[in-house]
């Protein structure tokens, strides 16, 4: 197998907008979680999948443009670094059985607020960790504390040179724009800060109010606001403006790599984040943690959420897996669409047919037709990509897919 995404569902604190797996005061587990996430790695490891045996080459329909990307690991939470370099070596040294460590990209996420520090981080990259994913979100110290981080301005600045004298030569940022009191100004300031630092990559995400999460509660009840949707979509418009003039690539919708030099006819910039380029060419990935989700064509599964039944879930002698799904032929069409339309690349036709067993046009070319004839998509050299004003108005197009 090639790409693994690993979930270390511990953070030290729950953000404020935060909705996904964590949980914070949970330290005294963290040993017990570690000893069946490696069990789990080992079942995976024997060829144990969700639903039955793992589906065959064929079945998978692999593509090309998706086997060219190098074997990935992604350590995602919650917060990979509140393990001990020990705890980290043991599930990595499992991991291996399924995806070889030399050659591998292999990402872990890091809040600024829990690295320990340039002892830590050179023994994290001794271990073979070669990306660092740091969750940074705002340089603005009073913002961080209404998002409930841990960290402040000075101290994501001073983990990331830590990180780079460490060793570490490929680091992504972590930026949230939209936030509650961010104004035009203060982004653009952020924005010209962190080229300074010469940055390798930047996720920068527009803030999605979820539902449940206590900065929900807080904007429902008037307490606080958030900027209008014209002033956001300002923001991301600085950001490719001011991202492109210093040398970055925009190569998905989100996400911003250094330019570097790579081979002749590369779709990516050498930066790229190969994990998320697996997502992207809706690649198949194993995937194992509490609330991992994973998908190998035809199916796809998420584990169970809580840490203690994913404990005794692997403890009992089976994956802990919560539900699996059979994708039809169509899911897997829509899918396909979705993803790669977040792409600067787009989606290649050859990439379409070898992963969904026929051409583009025989799935989509009245769909496709509407959204050329709206400005929305170009087709050109056998591809399709979202124009200027289509990646806008993403949604839109990816909704004519569902």
């Amino acid at each position: 197998m090639n790409h693994l995404y690993i979930h270390i569902p511990f953070c030290h604190r729950r953000c404020s907008y935060c909705d996904f797996n964590t949980y914070a005061n949970l330290e005294h587990r963290i040993e017990a979680y570690v000893a069946a996430l490696c069990a789990e790695l080992h079942m995976l490891a024997e060829g144990a999948f969700p639903g039955g045996p793992l589906p065959t080459r064929a079945e998978q329909r692999p593509s090309p443009e998706a086997d060219a990307l190098p074997p990935t690991i992604f350590l995602g939470g919650g917060t990979p670094t509140m393990l001990s370099l020990d705890q980290l070596e043991r599930v990595l040294t499992a991991a291996s059985a399924i995806v070889p460590l030399e050659r591998a990209e292999i990402t872990s996420e890091a809040n600024p607020g829990t690295v320990l520090g340039r002892d830590y981080l050179r023994g994290l990259r001794a271990l073979g960790v070669n990306r660092l994913s740091m969750g940074v979100q705002s340089l603005h110290d009073s913002t961080l504390r209404v998002l409930g981080r841990i960290h402040s301005a000075d101290e994501a600045r001073r983990s990331y040179e830590e990180a780079r004298e460490a060793g570490f030569d490929n680091i992504n940022l972590d930026f949230i724009f939209g936030l509650p009191g961010q104004t035009q100004a203060q982004w653009e300031a952020t924005l010209d800060t962190i080229i300074a630092w010469g940055v390798d990559h930047f996720s920068l995400y527009s803030l999605i109010l979820e539902e449940g999460t206590p900065l929900y509660a807080q904007v429902t009840a008037g307490r606080i606001r958030l900027p209008e949707d014209d002033a956001t979509a300002a923001m991301y418009e600085a950001a490719m403006e001011r991202l492109g003039a210093a040398g970055y690539t925009h190569y998905e919708i989100s996400n911003w790599a250094r330019e570097s030099v790579g081979p002749p006819g590369a779709l990516f910039p050498e930066r790229a984040c190969a994990h998320n380029l697996a997502y992207w060419l809706n690649s198949d990935y194993l995937a194992a943690g509490a609330g991992a989700h994973g998908h190998r064509y035809p199916r796809r599964y998420h584990n169970i959420l809580g840490v203690d039944d994913y404990i005794a879930a692997v403890g009992g002698g089976r994956l802990p897996c919560a539900e699996w799904i059979t994708l039809t032929p169509g899911d897997l069409r829509a899918e396909t669409m979705l993803m790669g339309l977040r792409l600067s690349a787009g989606v290649g036709e050859a990439h379409f047919a070898a992963r969904c067993g026929l051409p583009l046009d025989a799935a989509y070319s009245d769909t496709l037709a509407e959204l050329a004839a709206q400005g929305l998509i170009v087709r050109h050299q056998e591809r399709v990509r979202l124009t200027p004003r289509g990646r806008m108005l993403g949604n839109q197009v990816f909704q004519r897919f569902v």
